[in-house]
């Protein structure tokens, strides 16, 4: 028996990274998985997003766990594609009962000289691409009427802003993650009456690509001040995918069947610097 059985969960940004260990980590608890990822660009982002034969390899190791999946290639974005990809999976593997909103970018050490373009592309993915997720899946569950868990991944950054330069990219990034919070607090009173428990996760620095790459290396190479405003408590500079996944699973699960509406910290005492 699993903590999640006969559960079903959509997470968004799932081709890779922190999506595709979310995904492993409650199918290995019997969930059935809704995957979503862009599987392409974003021109503005200065490192490799996933792509499609990466959303192959979660849906290869969500299947090898004997659980079933259902992969669509969306933007977090397009509502609309959000909704249309809710209506077929729930066709597929009954309700939805678990969000996680994971899908993320950081323009940071982006070589666009439009800076306008840093800063909106960042909120857009960032903050309205999860409360586009939200809505998409919400009112299924709402109609279901069996509760659920909703988790929208933050970040350090959406509790301290820490180690801004001022940049677009830096900006943008701490105030969407800000916004996050504020989504969740709006989320958690609007979903309390359907028994929908939301709650926010920030990471300190994870081992995945957005983080380890050439142009995050240069950024801080070439800022000192900001690298070591980053630094963590904990004598730990990264913390792995898995981490995070396992604080996931305990808020989507019943070991946090009272736990709405609270902020939650998996960041190797950075909150506390």
């Amino acid at each position: 028996m699993g903590l999640l059985d006969n559960k079903v969960a959509l997470i968004t940004g799932a081709a890779r990274g922190m999506g595709r260990s979310h995904a492993i980590r409650l199918a290995e608890e019997g969930a059935d998985i809704v995957a979503i990822d862009i599987c392409g660009q974003i021109d503005s982002v200065p490192y490799q997003m996933g792509r499609t034969e990466d959303m192959e390899q979660t849906i290869k190791a969500v299947e090898s766990l004997g659980r079933r999946i259902v992969a669509r290639t969306a933007d977090v974005r397009d509502g609309a594609a959000l909704r249309g990809a809710v209506r077929e999976a729930t066709d597929e593997l009954g309700a939805i009962g678990i969000v996680v909103a994971n899908a993320g970018i950081a323009t940071v050490g982006s070589d666009d000289p439009d800076t306008d373009r840093l800063f909106r592309d960042t909120i857009d993915v960032n903050l309205t691409g999860v409360w586009n997720t939200v809505t998409a899946a919400a009112p299924s569950m709402q109609q279901a009427g069996n509760g659920g868990a909703i988790v929208l991944i933050s970040s350090t950054q959406g509790l301290k802003g820490t180690g801004g330069n001022g940049s677009a990219a830096a900006t943008a990034y701490a105030a969407a993650k800000h916004g996050v919070v504020g989504l969740m607090r709006s989320f958690a009173h609007w979903l309390a009456r359907d028994n929908i428990r939301v709650n926010t996760l920030h990471p300190t620095g994870v081992e995945t690509p957005m983080i380890v790459n050439e142009a995050i290396e240069k950024y801080f190479a070439e800022d000192p001040e900001t690298a070591q405003a980053t630094v963590n408590l904990l004598p730990v500079s990264l913390i792995q995918p898995s981490d995070v996944s396992d604080a996931v699973l305990w808020l989507v699960s019943d070991h946090a069947k009272y736990v709405t509406g609270i902020t939650l910290p998996v960041d190797a005492g950075f909150c506390a610097r």
